[in-house]
This record gives structure tokens, C-alpha cells and sequence, in this order.
């Protein structure tokens, strides 16, 4: 079974529990950028960096028919993962909630949703602070489905009720997927394995001696190793 497949009955399973009538839809579909509105009364809307959480809303969209919307910050965080940690780690601590890239225009509309996000440093990404203060979910379902790399949930339950006081929060689900740091400490330790053979194979010496310039006399010579 893929990834993928373990992911879809994951969400399939969670939906199949919810109050019968959560996300209910009406009309044709219109479709924009990253969002599709098809006049459904349940909105779908998700902060995703790695593609984690952007697969799950797509699941959740098909599934229930309903719209879709991409939380984005005005000011893109940066492309580097450690960059963007340290980033975050600062809005988080100053309680900075940055700009939206844009909002949802007709919010009112909906009776539920379904809010996506990743966790990082085991609080919710401080985009999504953002679009719950910039939006009124009084009344409304909501319902978060998380991904996580071995935090859980962290604070989010508070986050949601100081955000949305008075919204009918639901637990909503929660997934465990590869983080960032894990996938680039993994790649990071292949490469150094991969340099070590190449190393205890001569492949390293061979490879230098072949573009190196002139010869340097015998006390001098350079090892490969050097440059750990």
C-alpha cells in the first residue's frame, strides 16, 4: 500500500465519523488560481509548505464536494526550510500574525470548515492565526485536520478557542507525516555515507588527483578528507 493510499483511508475514515450533513453542496463549479468554489456550504481551507496538508484538503474537497481555499501569506516564506523555522519561531514567540496574500470574500456563506494546517514548534503556523482573526467563524462548524512530524497536536486546541471563541470547534483529525527536518537529515546522512565509500574505495583520491593542479611535493600533498 503507498503513502498515498494510507492517507486517503485515513481521511475517508475520519470524514465517515462526522455529524451526518457537514458539508453539503449546491451549484456549478467556478475555478480560480489554487481555490475552487462550486457553491458548496463548506469550505475547505488549508496552509500547506511541503504538500503534506495540500493533499489532505485536496482529499477532503473531492470527497465532500466542497470549496476550496489556500491560506498564503502575503510575504512568502523563505524556501529554505531552516530559514523559514527561525522565522516562524520568531512570530511565534513575538505573537506577529503576518499579512494574508488575500481572504476569503464570502466567509458568511459557509456553516463549516474544515481548516488545514502543518505544526510547526508545536503550535499552529502563525499564517493560520492570521486568517482565523481576519475571519468571523461565529456560529460555524470547525473542524481542523493536522499534520504533524512527531508533535501531535501541540497547542492547538488553545489556539482555536482564543481565535475563534465562538465557533463550534470539533476535534477534527490528526496525521503524522515526514517533516522537512527529517527528509533533509536523511538526505544530509546518505550524502555523507556516499562520501565516506567513495573515500574508502580511493573513488575520492582518484577524482581529486584528476583535477588537481600540478603535483605538490610529497610533504605537501593534500588529503582527501581535509575539507570535513
Amino acid at each position: 500500500m503507498t503513502d498515498h493510499d494510507s492517507t486517503r483511508r485515513t481521511v475517508m475514515t475520519a470524514l465517515a465519523v462526522l455529524p451526518i450533513g457537514i458539508g453539503g453542496t449546491t451549484q456549478a463549479a467556478t475555478r480560480g488560481g489554487d481555490d475552487c468554489r462550486i457553491g458548496s456550504m463548506t469550505l475547505v481551507a488549508y496552509f500547506s509548505r511541503s504538500g503534506n496538508t495540500r493533499v489532505v484538503a485536496g482529499l477532503i474537497h473531492r470527497a465532500r464536494r466542497t470549496d476550496l481555499f489556500e491560506v498564503l501569506p502575503a510575504k512568502a516564506y523563505p524556501e529554505d526550510y531552516l530559514e523559514t523555522v527561525e522565522q516562524a519561531r520568531k512570530e511565534r514567540d513575538s505573537g506577529y500574525e503576518p499579512a494574508l496574500a488575500s481572504r476569503v470574500d464570502n466567509i458568511a456563506s459557509y456553516d463549516t470548515v474544515f481548516l488545514g494546517f502543518p505544526i510547526w514548534g508545536e503550535t499552529p503556523p502563525p499564517v493560520i492565526r492570521s486568517f482565523l482573526s481576519a475571519h468571523d467563524l461565529s456560529g460555524k462548524v470547525l473542524i481542523p485536520f493536522v499534520t504533524h512530524g512527531g508533535y501531535g497536536l501541540g497547542n492547538t486546541k488553545s489556539v482555536l478557542a482564543s481565535h475563534a471563541p465562538k465557533a463550534r470547534r470539533l476535534d477534527g483529525f490528526l496525521m503524522e507525516a515526514d517533516p522537512e527536518r527529517r527528509t533533509m537529515e536523511r538526505v544530509t546522512d546518505k550524502a555523507r555515507k556516499l562520501r565516506r565509500a567513495l573515500f574508502q574505495t580511493g573513488h575520492c583520491r582518484k577524482s581529486q588527483r584528476t583535477f588537481q593542479q600540478p603535483s605538490l611535493p610529497a610533504n605537501r600533498t593534500r588529503s582527501c578528507n581535509k575539507s570535513h
